[in-house]
């Protein structure tokens, strides 16, 4: 069973420490203490409490697709030149980098500020552990 300290649980949910003690006060999270008496949140209950709190704001565009990594963000950069186009949005906490031609970001409307959905179709996705202890 993976368990994390709270220093190590808030950062993974964008709060402090004390928003987290807080929670864990108030119910919202189970916690333990560990063999010396630490704090400490169950993997499982942390990925489930993520999952729950994972809704961002609806995605504008209503359609059917296959695809299922959909990030709504807002444009916060586009650097372009005659042929080629570097598109930033910022979806959430994650920042999201799109390549696509200026022709593309012209007939799409993009600018800083602009709402849009970036939507990920990979067949290949990497998954990375920390080292172990």
């Amino acid at each position: 069973m993976t368990t994390f300290r709270i220093s190590e649980a808030a950062p993974l949910l964008g709060v402090s420490d004390d928003t987290l003690r807080r929670w864990i006060d108030q119910g919202q999270l189970p916690s333990a203490k560990d063999a010396v008496g630490r704090t400490v949140v169950d993997g499982a209950d942390l990925a489930a409490h993520l999952t729950s709190a994972a809704s961002g704001p609806d995605d504008p565009v209503s359609r059917a697709s296959s695809a299922r990594n959909r990030f709504v963000g807002i444009v916060t950069n586009v650097i372009s030149d005659t042929v080629m186009a570097q598109v930033e949005m910022q979806c959430g906490p994650h920042r999201v980098v799109s390549l696509m031609s200026s022709e593309a970001v012209r007939e799409l409307g993009l600018e800083v500020g602009s709402l849009a959905t970036a939507i990920v179709k990979a067949t290949t996705v990497i998954v990375e552990t920390p080292e172990r202890k």
